[in-house]
């Protein structure tokens, strides 16, 4: 009766949520512009966010592979391999696979950072797969295999991830982050990889099959993942559930996004991703000059600090309710300069209309990512 009693205890111990904090950090932008990089930079490179989410836009724009993720801030640590072999991940819910770059990388843009060695990992397990994610024009390509892959106190058994061989261009020599671990739907998987947390619910690792994310405003510390359960200290103030509209990305159905009272955009219902690989609230180009109007900024954003006080909420209609994100949550002040926290993005006509809901919509919500019951909840925060 003791060792049954025991054993239980064991499994209901390996099977407590595990909440793994995030470290905010400079962004990949402000490292750049740090290094006087960013103006020469962008010039180069042009880039349309939508290219994460329709990768048949790569080839329309010279996007560089990691662009999608020059402003994100919130960075997490997992270790691969045994023993451990750590490195700071992205936890991004827009994509699906696990890769980090590895010995066999020579680019130059891998010189300064971790590089898994499957040599030293005595559960590494190789394969004759290659693997290629292409986040722009440029793209990473490598090899997969499969080892233990630690989160926090989860142990995810022959985990399959890739292994980073090239990685073109120069963004990725400034990132503040080695890799990536997606969070989205296997759908949508390169090369078919199980992604990580496929394998926390299959392995019986997570006593839900969800996870939450808090992210701090600010320079708070405190910003975490919650894999397998809920925080009961964030949704104090009620959660609201949310089907999803596809199980790809973390998809959902809007149907209007008001400046203040006054409807501005989605006027028939659009989809809209809630992305945490996303820093800003990326939105089709005819939208962001509306708002900008709306909101009284000139063409490329900007807007006067003193009238920070005065801007009204930005609200997003989805499933009957409105979910509002105020000024000093959209606004983004740096070095005195006050400017809007969206960006434009160009998607394919037939695709309609696509709402990216990043960090700046996120930090105002505690977000739970229920993949029992294909649904969205958001708590709010204030």
């Amino acid at each position: 009766m003791k060792l049954l009693l025991l054993l239980g205890l064991v499994a209901l111990a390996q099977c407590l949520p595990s909440k793994i904090p995030l470290r905010k950090m400079k962004s990949l932008r402000q490292r750049l512009e740090e290094q006087g990089l960013l103006e020469h930079f962008l010039k180069q490179h042009p880039h349309n966010q939508a290219s994460k989410y329709f990768p048949v836009l790569a080839g329309t724009t010279s996007s560089e592979p990691l662009q999608n993720y020059m402003n994100n801030e919130y960075y997490g640590t997992i270790s691969i391999g045994t023993p451990a072999q750590e490195f700071t991940v992205i936890f991004d819910t827009g994509s699906s696979n696990l890769w980090v770059p590895s010995v066999y990388c020579s680019s130059r843009a891998c010189e300064n950072h971790k590089r898994f060695n499957p040599s030293e990992s005595s559960t590494f397990v190789s394969t004759n797969e290659s693997v290629s994610i292409a986040y722009g024009t440029g793209s990473m390509t490598g090899i997969l295999g499969y080892d233990t892959v630690t989160v926090s106190s989860i142990q995810v058994a022959n985990q399959i991830f890739g292994l980073a061989e090239t990685e073109p261009g120069t963004i990725f020599y400034y990132s503040p982050f080695d890799g990536i671990l997606g969070l989205a739907f296997p759908s949508i998987s390169s090369s078919g990889a199980t992604p990580v947390f496929d394998n926390m619910m299959s392995q019986g690792l997570v006593a839900q099959d969800l996870f939450s994310v808090y992210l701090s405003n600010d320079d708070k510390s405190g910003s975490f993942v919650l894999f397998g359960g809920i925080d009961p200290a964030y949704t104090t103030n009620g959660i609201s559930w949310i089907p999803l509209s596809a199980e790809t990305y973390w998809q959902i159905t809007m149907e209007r996004v008001f400046v203040g009272e006054k409807a501005v955009a989605c006027y028939f219902s659009c989809q809209a991703i809630v992305d945490t690989g996303t820093s800003l609230l990326a939105v089709p180009t005819f939208a962001l000059k509306r708002i900008y109007k709306a909101l009284g900024a000139n063409s490329e954003g900007e807007i006067s600090c003193s009238a920070v006080s005065s801007l009204p909420d930005v609200a997003f209609k989805i499933n009957g309710k409105k979910f509002t994100v105020p000024a000093k949550a959209y606004v983004i002040e740096s070095d005195g300069f006050c400017s809007l926290g969206f960006e434009g993005m160009d998607t394919p006509t037939e695709s309609g209309e696509l709402w990216i809901l990043g960090d700046v919509f996120i930090r105002e919500y505690y977000v739970i990512f229920d993949r029992a019951n294909n649904k969205v909840g958001l708590s709010p925060l204030a």
